[in-house]
């Protein structure tokens, strides 16, 4: 009886984890295809645009770490139910937005609450399954993540034509609140293996304004005043590494990646993976729908090719990480990711919707492959008492890779077309500024590939 109670709490868990890991990445994934709508509303640049997007990474990336640490003191279901109720909070406001500054404002407060799911969803997951069937939990929740990927381009696409973009927000705003009651009912258990640490308050604030100086530097580099505040970061950061080896608890556990070598390439690997392939949508959307012309319906059917081939190859590559090395699949994927990348390359005016879509679809099949097993590692290395901690360690090197690849390539724009707004007029550079980044992406695979090979086998050696 006991051993059916478990059963069916993990699988009211896993669904519920899996129902969060399709609305944030929906959202995520919509709102670039929403990008030239909002920019001609609010009368937006291309870099004012694209903080649209790295508002909520931003927030998300920066208050991962201490949430993590939060969750593993008070509780992981509270913390995750909190951050449910905060994104449908503010996704709700973001529907009735005025104007350019607000909606970027709520999407920062949409990435806390996404900041409280990210960090417990994979915690909880590990927490509530066994070993043996953990890989195949983790790759579900992958799966339920590029199905948010998938719905995005066409659900998004026919929302924005229909009925506008503020639209987008109807769905986490609707249905984040019966997420919350049917867990409040259903899931009895609560997991806070550190109850009773201390919260290292000192740690988590420098933690906090280093992030951001570095990741808001380097989005707005190269300009004198974001070269500074990029420098600031990592002394920062610096800093918090020095406090964190002397802490008695501190909030992120660096020994971790002195003393286990599994666990930091992994998270390297995890890194440079989400640094090379999360602007790809934010830079073919651009293109697709100022270069080909294209609906953002019609752009959407054609860049849902990419997740949902990472849906199907998420879920056969997590089982197979549960009997086989995840590094050589991880590593396989990521040498998949470089060759679409490379591909994309020499793009053009002239280059056709039929060769984005085959080139989506092996840069899809990287994804899928790399993922799950890449988790599972990390999830796999560490004792059960910092379960909470990878868990917030995997998900913030996705998000500070995510923000890194929107800084790469928001970068790069600047530089080819300055503060400008994308118009015919500077087609061709935003172009060029499209290949660059696809370049830049390409050898930053390669690095990926190392990373990944580095680590040796499920041990570590």
């Amino acid at each position: 009886m006991q051993s059916h109670q478990r059963h069916q709490e993990s699988t009211i868990v896993l669904i519920l984890v899996m129902f969060t890991s399709f609305i944030t990445p929906f959202i995520g994934s919509a709102i670039n295809l929403a990008l030239p709508r909002i920019g001609h509303e609010f009368q937006l640049n291309a870099v004012t645009m694209s903080w649209v997007t790295m508002a909520f990474l931003l927030s998300s990336a920066v208050f991962l770490v201490p949430i993590g640490k939060l969750a593993d003191i008070y509780g992981r279901k509270r913390i995750f139910l909190t951050g449910n109720l905060i994104l449908a909070s503010a996704s709700l406001m973001a529907i009735i937005a005025p104007n350019g500054a607000i909606l970027i404002a709520l999407r920062a407060i949409q990435g806390i609450g996404s900041s409280m799911m990210f960090a417990t969803g994979i915690a909880l997951i590990t927490s509530v399954f066994p070993p043996h069937e953990r890989g195949r939990a983790i790759g579900m929740n992958v799966t339920a993540v590029y199905i948010g990927l998938s719905a995005a381009p066409v659900i998004g696409g026919f929302l924005i034509d229909a009925l506008g973009w503020r639209s987008l927000f109807y769905i986490p705003a609707i249905m984040g609140i019966p997420a919350v009651i049917a867990a409040i009912v259903a899931i009895k258990g609560e997991w806070a293996e550190a109850k009773g640490e201390k919260f290292d308050l000192q740690g988590s604030l420098v933690f906090v304004l280093s992030m951001s100086a570095l990741m808001y530097g380097f989005s707005k580099l190269p300009t004198p005043p974001a070269i500074i505040l990029t420098i600031a970061g990592l002394l920062g950061l610096a800093l918090f590494v020095r406090l964190q080896i002397k802490a008695d608890y501190p909030v992120f556990n660096v020994s971790l990646f002195r003393t286990n070598r599994l666990f930091a390439l992994s998270n390297l690997a995890a890194l440079i993976n989400y640094a090379t392939t999360f602007a790809i949508t934010f830079v073919l959307s651009l293109y697709l729908q100022y270069i080909k012309g294209l609906s953002p319906r019609e752009a959407g059917m054609l860049l849902v090719i990419q997740p949902l081939v990472m849906a199907a190859i998420a879920s056969v590559s997590g089982r197979l990480s549960d009997k086989h090395d995840p590094r050589i699949l991880a590593s396989a994927g990521m040498a998949v990711i470089a060759v679409g990348l490379a591909l994309l390359i020499p793009i053009s005016k002239e280059t056709t919707v039929v060769y984005i879509g085959v080139v989506l679809g092996l840069l899809g099949f990287g994804f899928g492959l790399f993922s799950s097993p890449n988790t599972n590692a990390i999830m796999g290395s560490v004792e059960k008492r910092y379960i909470g901690l990878a868990s917030g360690t995997v998900a913030t090197m996705r998000l500070v890779g995510q923000m890194l690849s929107m800084g790469i390539a928001t970068m790069v724009i600047h530089i080819f077309i300055g503060s400008g707004t994308i118009n015919p007029s500077n087609y061709k550079q935003f172009i060029l500024s499209a290949g660059t980044t696809f370049a830049i992406f390409v050898a930053l695979s390669i690095l990926g590939v190392w990373a990944s090979l580095a680590r040796g086998g499920k041990n570590g050696n």
